[in-house]
Parts: structure tokens; sequence; C-alpha cells
């Protein structure tokens, strides 16, 4: 049998320059700027350094949300060395084992990853001002270069203390809604789930500029609307929120503010809202159970503009208070034959 002929992979970027625009020197300069220094350490190194083994390395760098790199290459720095001993060092006293590490690292890195792509989306207009009104006509990249040595330090403080104030609250809510449980993870919540009529129709009609626009504009608004009725975002999907609140009336509440400040708006789409009760399950700032999947399946019945309850919410409801009216019965995926209860206030 003839050998397989041996070809050469060939290197994409063998003879083709960099992107025209793109300086990559500058933006060395803005991470160096970001980070404080350049990397100096390979995997190996870091493990070394940091005084844990290859493997742990790796598994709290994948958890933090990058990629591996070649244990060759030069990516990492003195700071993710003293970061992972710090770590290592919380577990070493027995305060939290190893996975428990792990899965906050996850949790952390997760967070951070959104909130520096919310951060950046909303001050790229503020670096294009500053590369404007300079007179002495600063690149686009000076000009981040500013915004990062004015912003960072004062951002950083923020991120600290809103990490202490929103970790306060969740320990006394958890506190006080599992007083007498004996599972701390699960808790007795109503949970909202709204979405935008026809949304894939009615992206396909705008710029994606315009759609930009759109989604953050329902995510500030309904954000706005379930902190006024102490509720929480669990999470927000584009064209959907899900949001939780401890108290069904606060629920009602926030999905009625929700209608009333997108699709009362002429500028806005319609929206539907689906209202659950039940027991959920806490894990990972995420909520599961069957009242998050029937929040969401509820959704589909509502009418535009229109809140939808399932049955326990509409028990909780105070009758002197709402007026409830049962639906004809419809089978919901995942719960069969289901009979909705629309709801409204007298």
């Amino acid at each position: 049998m003839r050998a397989p002929r041996e070809t050469k992979v060939p290197d994409p970027t063998d003879g083709v320059a960099a992107p025209e625009g793109r300086d990559e020197h500058a933006q060395s300069e803005i991470e160096r700027a970001i980070l404080g220094s350049h990397p100096v350490l390979t995997s190996s190194e870091l493990a070394e350094a940091a005084g844990v083994t290859p493997d742990q390395a790796r598994r709290l760098w994948r958890s933090l949300g990058f990629p591996e790199y070649p244990d060759d290459q030069a990516a990492f720095m003195d700071a993710d060395a003293d970061a992972v001993r710090m770590l290592l060092g919380v577990v070493d006293t027995g305060i939290i084992d190893f996975d428990v590490a792990v899965n906050l690292t996850r949790a952390l890195g997760q967070t951070m990853a959104r909130l520096a792509d919310w951060e950046v989306s909303a001050l790229l207009q503020k670096v294009e001002e500053l590369e404007q009104g300079d007179p002495s006509g600063s690149t686009r990249i000076e000009a981040a270069l500013r915004l990062v040595a004015e912003f960072s330090r004062l951002f950083e403080g923020l991120l600290v203390y809103a990490w202490r104030r929103h970790l306060a609250a969740t320990v006394a809510r958890i506190e006080a809604l599992s007083a007498n449980e004996e599972d701390l993870h699960t808790v007795e919540v109503t949970v909202g789930f709204a979405d935008i009529v026809g949304f894939t129709a009615l992206s396909n009609t705008l710029t994606q500029e315009r759609i930009g626009d759109l989604v953050e504009l329902f995510e500030v608004r309904c954000a706005d609307v379930v902190a006024t009725h102490r509720g929480r975002i669990i999470k927000s999907i584009g064209d959907s929120v899900l949001f939780v609140n401890d108290d069904p009336i606060d629920a009602y509440d926030t999905a009625e503010g929700i209608i009333h400040v997108i699709g009362r708006d002429p500028r806005m789409p319609d929206v539907r809202v689906g209202l659950a009760s039940g027991t959920v399950v806490l894990r990972m700032g995420d909520v599961f159970g069957p009242p998050v999947n029937l929040a969401s399946r509820l959704t589909g019945v509502a009418r535009r503009n229109r809140i939808i309850v399932d049955g326990a919410t509409a028990e909780l409801l105070p009758g002197d208070q709402f007026e409830t009216r049962r639906l004809p019965a419809r089978p919901v995926r995942g719960f069969g034959l289901v009979e909705p209860v629309a709801v409204r206030r007298h």
C-alpha cells in the first residue's frame, strides 16, 4: 500500500498583512494599560509560580472563560499567578474545596465577561467623542488609553461596592425565604417571563443598529421596573427577560409595569408576560424548576400586552384586589393540559 502523501498545512497568516487600520502595537498598549503589564509566563511557569499543578491551573483558567494556550507561549502575567495563589490559599484554609473554587471562578468569569462587553459597548461612543473633540488630533487608540486611565480605577471601586451590596441583599433574602426550610437552595417565588411579540419578524425589518437599540431599551426598561417592585432579573435573552419576585403581588405589579413601559409605548413593540409560582432551585445565579418552564410556556398563551398566570399564582392573589378568569384548558409542552388564568386588578 502506498504511504499517504505528506502535506504541509499552510499558515493562513503567511503573506497576509494585518487588517487595515489595526495597530497591533497600540492594541498591546491598551492591554498593558488595563492589565498593568505584558504576559511573561508560560502555562507551566504560571503553575510553578502559583504553587499548583498544571491541571489545576488549566481548570481555573478555563473556568474564567479563557482558552488554553500552547505550553511554549508566554500568555500569563505575574498577576495571574498571584490570583491563582490567592484562590488556592483560601482552599488551603479549608473554607472551600477546589471544586467550589472552580465553581466560583466560573461564576466570576461569566459575570465579568458580560460586564466587560457591556462596559466597552457603552464607552465606545465616548471614545469617538474624545477622538473627534481633541484639537491635537489624537487617534482613537490614544483616546481609549485616556479613557482607561481616567475611568478604570473609579469603576473598580464601584464594582467592589456593588458586589458587597448585592451579596448582603442575597444573604438576607435567602435567610428570610428559607428560614423554615431545610434546603437553602430551594425557595418559593413567583417567576415572570416577558418577551417581545414577533421579534424574529420584526428584526428582519430593522437595521442592525436599530435592533441593538431596541434590545437595549427593552432590557433597561424591564430592569428598572423589576428593581422598582423588589424583584430580580435572572437573565435576559435578547427579546425576553426572566425575573423573580418573592411576593406574587409584586410579581403582578412587575408584569403590569413591563407592559406599561414597553407594550403601551407606541414606539416599542408589544409584549406578553407569563407568571408561575412554586418552588425553584437556586444555582449558579440562575433558577430552575417547573415554575420557570411554565412561566415561559404561558407567554405563548398570552394575548398581546396581557398577563397570564398559572393556577398557583391565581390562588395567591387576594380576591379583594384581583379578578381572575380561567381560560379553556390547552396543551402546554412538558405540562400536558393546563388551564391558564387571565388576571387583572379590580
